[in-house]
């Protein structure tokens, strides 16, 4: 049987820290989790040797065992072999020498490898440590929700597909384009009766043809026609979720912007409290004038004063 470089299999060095073996394990068994590759048995072959390396390293007594005796292992088993004979002799047959194979916690020693085995006389191995279970935390879920501006004007329950679940989620209002929240034990199932991941959701809010958006502000351009600009009088404007009159001040020249207070999104997580809606005034220039028309424009402007 050939000797297994742990540290290779975990990308790692000699020289690596505690923490390193701990980040690059839980990395790479995240990758190649059974959970997320069911039918790849290179994967699942992978995750084992993850597991194993993980067994070995993260135990300061077996790194220290795999550090000592690397490729030399089989005389350093042949070794702690005949120690452990000589520290057993007299005692009944039920120790951890001798090559027999025993259970730790529903692991046997089928989960381990024959160099493993060999060398740490099966005593451990892929989730244990130190003779008992190590519960791992499942694999957080990333997934994007879109919405449009409308929905965002209201808090409002959603159903999603995540990994084959139906998952309700309640949508507050006021929610931010990319935004993210999490939805708490939603994520992969932990191994070893770990914990459950969290579900990370990202929302994405679809551009709107009337509106823009500045946080809770909302911005939307009123085409207003020469006369009501020059003589007043109102005009109907849109809202999110309605329609609203107006009265235009004599005079209004292009590019005025008027504030309707309140008439914006609402403020996120903020009960009772709204954003503005800021109109922007764009004043049409009348076309296909009829001869007459062109006659009293002549004549307004006759009666104007000279632009200074």
């Amino acid at each position: 049987m050939a000797f297994i470089d742990y540290y290779q299999v975990l990308g790692l060095d000699k020289k690596a820290s505690e923490k390193d073996i701990k980040s690059a394990y839980r990395k790479l068994a995240r990758k190649y989790h059974p959970d997320l590759n069911p039918n790849d048995a290179e994967a699942h072959k992978k995750f084992q040797q993850l597991n194993e390396a993980n067994e070995v390293l993260s135990d300061a007594e077996k790194r220290k065992k795999y550090d000592q005796y690397g490729e030399n292992w089989q005389h350093g088993a042949e070794y702690e072999q005949a120690r452990q004979q000589q520290q057993s002799r007299g005692q009944s047959s039920g120790g951890f020498g001798g090559g027999s194979s025993y259970d730790f916690e529903g692991f046997g020693s089928d989960d381990f490898s024959d160099f493993f085995q060999s060398m740490f006389g099966g005593a451990g191995g892929a989730g244990t440590r130190g003779g008992r279970q190590v519960k791992y935390r499942g694999q957080d879920f990333n997934a994007e929700l879109r919405l449009s501006l409308k929905e965002v004007a209201e808090t409002h329950k959603q159903t999603l597909t995540v990994n084959g679940k139906n998952i309700r989620i309640t949508i507050p209002a006021g929610i931010e384009n990319g935004q993210t929240i999490k939805i708490a034990g939603h994520g992969g199932a932990g191994v070893n009766g770990g914990p459950a991941g969290d579900l990370y959701i990202t929302f994405l809010i679809a551009d709107d043809p009337k509106f823009k958006r500045i946080g809770s502000d909302l911005y939307a351009g009123v085409k207003l026609d020469i006369y009501t600009a020059v003589l007043g009088g109102e005009v109907t404007v849109d809202t999110l979720d309605s329609k609203v009159k107006i009265k235009v001040k004599p005079e209004t020249q292009n590019g005025t912007k008027v504030k309707l207070k309140g008439k914006g999104l609402p403020v996120y997580k903020k009960e009772g409290q709204f954003g503005d809606l800021y109109i922007t005034y764009e004043v049409l220039i009348p076309t296909n004038l009829t001869e007459r028309q062109k006659k009293l424009f002549e004549e307004l402007r006759e009666a104007s004063p000279p632009t200074p």
